[in-house]
């Protein structure tokens, strides 16, 4: 499946992982997006579920074992080339997701990784519309407390 000019969107997730009032975020290192920072992900690959693409893609990207909660929001990104043509299309599912064991580190498709608060979100170059969802999700883990039970898993077959 070619990324850049695709015949056809293609799926990808971001998971969205609170731990003690900070959110894990990765800086993305290779287009689209080099120098951007986002929810650490990639593209589901065939076969795969969502729940195992995102497991899989954190541990690829940050090198820590997460367990995911449930689909959180989905986002298009669609950026074109000077002539108007379509030269990515991704659909992401982001997925809240628990941290489950390990410390981040930048591998795989990052330059850096780090848990970062809601303050200091509002000074990095974030991908549109991380910094809401960010915000939505540190808003949710306060309300539960310590921000690891933020609800029960998804049931199988959902993701």
């Amino acid at each position: 499946m070619k990324r850049k000019y695709p015949d056809a969107p293609i799926v990808a997730v971001g998971a969205i992982v609170v731990r003690q009032g900070r959110v894990l975020m990765a800086q993305r290192g290779h287009p689209p997006g080099e120098g951007i920072w986002a929810f650490p992900g990639g593209v589901v690959e065939l076969g795969e579920t969502l729940a195992e693409a995102a497991e899989r893609e954190i541990w690829e990207e940050c090198g820590i074992r997460v367990r995911v909660v449930r689909p959180f929001g989905v986002v298009d990104r669609i950026l074109r080339d000077a002539a108007g043509r379509v030269e990515y299309h991704y659909v992401i599912v982001d997925i809240l997701a628990e941290w489950v064991e390990g410390e981040p580190r930048a591998a795989s498709d990052t330059s850096q990784v780090g848990w970062f608060s809601a303050e200091e979100l509002g000074g990095l170059p974030l991908s549109p519309g991380v910094l809401e969802m960010a915000m939505r999700a540190l808003g949710e883990a306060g309300a539960s407390g310590a921000g690891a039970d933020l609800t029960a898993r998804a049931a199988d077959g959902i993701m």
